[in-house]
């Protein structure tokens, strides 16, 4: 053995003992920062009122990007449609309606980073006799690639008040 042997094998010894340690996985934005329910509910609003108004100017573009791609509806009456196929068909269908007025309001807010329900009320008017609907609706919110988006949204209708003739 000679003078330099434990030289020659300390620089590989300190290099195989910091890489057992592994490569420091990154982390993303989510995994640093704390989930603020607050900051979404804003968010969350903000998107509920692009997705009202996209109803109205009946721009298609705009609420069919706001589904997640295995997004499912549950209208009142009628089957569930899943997926972004189907509820673009839908959503052209329920466009042919008319709506004038789409409003949502928020009644309960709740979740964590990996899922959002928003809750509340609704008024559409639509139609060429401008029938005016009311109700509640329920929608569950995910992220794709950082950005919230509807994973399941269902609603349905109030009854009609008993005195209003």
């Amino acid at each position: 053995m000679n003078r330099f042997t434990p030289i020659r094998w300390s620089l590989p010894a300190a290099l195989l003992a910091s890489a057992c340690g592994g490569p420091t996985p990154a982390t993303s934005r989510a995994d640093r920062l704390p989930f603020d329910l607050d900051a979404t509910r804003r968010l969350i609003t903000q998107q509920n009122a692009r997705f009202t108004a996209a109803h109205v100017v009946g721009d298609l573009a705009t609420i069919d990007s706001m589904f997640a791609p295995n997004a499912k509806s549950f209208p009142p009456g009628a089957n569930a449609v899943s997926g972004l196929p189907a509820l673009h068909a839908f959503t052209v269908e329920y466009l042919k309606a008319g709506v004038t007025e789409f409003r949502e309001q928020t009644t309960d807010f709740y979740g964590n980073a990996e899922y959002v329900v928003d809750a509340g009320t609704y008024v559409v008017t639509y139609g060429p006799a401008h029938v005016t609907e009311r109700g509640k609706y329920l929608n569950v919110w995910t992220q794709v690639n950082g950005t919230w988006k509807i994973k399941a949204n269902m609603w349905n209708t109030d009854a009609p008040d008993p005195t209003s003739k």
